[in-house]
């Protein structure tokens, strides 16, 4: 008889986790903890959602995820690296390279084309080659917008415009996109659009995708919804069905 536990492949390391995170604020003498021992991981290729009221933390989460800011007590891991020990200069290296960050309003560069706008990632980490140039176009078609390179963002509307932030999010190709609120300031037909390029490029890229979102409609694309709430995540729902085959 075969050992079976020898025959198992083990599971994989995820992309992102955290491991007992709390985060606390002290606010006018006031103690506020967001969360406690809080215990989180995204896989390679997943789509999930994140949902809760205002003012749990679910930003907060989100900028720890993407090592904009430290949890209070806790570590968060990415690829199975502990970042607490890392230096500044690794960890700066991860979020730029390896993390893409769309957030609610698009901080585009008013002076800039659509182009340009998507390659900026790439000129302040120093480089500008041709397959960078290559796949700003490439981006840029697969977010509909092919037929704008040259034009400036307030020549775009605001679903366009947000759609040149997500290209842009994903020059460097990182591994996973951190989405806040990203079609919070979008008209019901512009946010449709976006929710289902979001759907579309974590197909096609095999990008992982994070979302924080009041958006029923957004949330119902993902693979995993969570409700933030009391201090932890409690998993909705998880499809059993691959919307991406």
């Amino acid at each position: 008889m075969s050992n079976l536990s020898s025959s198992l492949s083990p599971a994989p390391t995820p992309l992102v986790s955290v491991e007992g995170i709390q985060k606390v604020f002290i606010e006018t003498g006031t103690r506020i903890e967001l969360f406690r021992d809080l215990d989180f991981a995204v896989a390679a290729g997943d789509f999930v959602a994140i949902k809760g009221a205002s003012g749990v933390g679910k930003s907060t989460f989100l900028h720890i995820l993407g090592l904009l800011d430290r949890p209070t007590a806790g570590r968060v891991l990415f690829k199975g690296r502990d970042t607490s020990v890392l230096s500044d200069k690794s960890v700066s290296g991860i979020r730029g390279g390896e993390i893409g960050f769309v957030f609610q309003f698009h901080h585009l560069l008013p002076d800039l084309t659509v182009k340009e706008n998507v390659l900026m990632p790439c000129r302040i980490a120093g480089r500008l080659r041709r397959a960078d140039e290559e796949r700003a176009l490439e981006l840029i078609r697969m977010v509909g917008l092919d037929h704008r390179l040259k034009h400036l963002p307030n020549e775009l509307s605001g679903g366009e415009r947000q759609r040149v932030a997500l290209a842009r999010a994903l020059i460097n190709e990182p591994g996973i996109l951190l989405c806040d609120e990203p079609s919070g300031n979008l008209d019901v037909k512009n946010a449709e659009v976006l929710h289902h390029q979001l759907q579309d490029l974590n197909k096609r890229l095999n990008v992982s995708i994070l979302v924080v979102t009041h958006d029923l409609n957004l949330a119902a694309q993902a693979r995993k919804v969570y409700v933030m709430e009391n201090g932890g995540l409690r998993l909705e729902r998880e499809s059993t069905i691959d919307r991406h085959g």
